[in-house]
């Protein structure tokens, strides 16, 4: 859990749940598996249960003590929607976000059927607040293009698909309904190839939908040395957003003691 994050496409993480468990072949090479054994079995570590699935009702009130606006990648070391959180607890997580609406948050899943059906019930006070943007991973046509359609199902203002790792050719992509799309290679030891024509394929696709288009690597064990520019530039686009001023202080000890309620 950061205040700051080294994500592109991020400014800080937000981490109420920890660990997950693999579920397609774009788990294989989970960054966040592999940063979170590291530090299994070190005392007082908030890893030392290495990546296996946990609550951390702790952290909830944490976006509410950043009161400068910030882009916040909800569970970048887990999935708000695995089978094992429960639905009320994935609605406090939720309400949370919509306490410190001064933030933007990217919540991201490869649960979509959850997603879909939870924002069509339990989650459905929260489907058309802007400041808040659902996503699905996308990492081959097999498992990954199906969740874009569970997305497009499930009521929301912003959609965005996160394609990386990018695996093979995806083809046509229906873009429809779609407010945003990043793409990015594989990284870290063991990484999987991926191709330009990939990558141009769906970056011409966006431009033809207008969707806004976001390039975060070519990856590899280097990642830093493959850079991320595409034919010679950086694709850095994002969903307009509004950016409120900071939080003044009573809206902040407001919001803090209704999450305090009902932790």
């Amino acid at each position: 859990m950061s205040e700051h994050s080294a994500i592109e496409w991020t400014d800080a993480t937000w981490n109420p749940v920890r660990g997950c468990t693999k579920i397609t072949s774009g788990c294989a090479h989970c960054y966040a598996e592999t940063f979170a054994e590291r530090f299994r079995g070190v005392p007082g570590h908030p890893y030392e249960q290495g990546f296996d699935l946990r609550l951390v009702p702790e952290k909830l009130t944490q976006p509410l003590l950043w009161r400068k606006p910030k882009m916040i990648f909800v569970n970048s070391m887990s999935d708000l929607f695995h089978e094992e959180v429960p639905d009320d607890y994935i609605v406090r997580v939720v309400r949370v976000m919509q306490l410190a609406s001064w933030h933007t948050y990217q919540v991201l899943t490869k649960r979509s059927e959850r997603l879909r059906d939870l924002l069509k019930t339990k989650l459905r006070f929260a489907a058309g607040d802007p400041h808040i943007w659902w996503g699905v991973s996308v990492e081959n046509r097999k498992q990954g293009l199906p969740r874009i359609d569970h997305l497009r199902a499930a009521p929301a203002v912003i959609r965005f698909l996160s394609i990386e790792p990018l695996l093979e050719s995806l083809g046509r992509i229906d873009l429809s309904a779609i407010g945003w799309v990043i793409v990015g290679g594989e990284s870290g030891p063991g990484a999987r190839p991926i191709r330009e024509s990939w990558v141009v394929q769906i970056r011409d696709q966006c431009l033809e939908a207008e969707v806004p288009f976001f390039f975060k690597q070519w990856g590899g064990k280097q990642k830093a040395r493959a850079g991320r520019e595409l034919g010679g530039r950086t694709y850095d686009e994002t969903p307009h957003r509004e950016i409120p001023a900071v939080v003044d202080v009573e809206s902040l000890r407001s919001a803090l003691a209704e999450v305090e309620a009902f932790c």
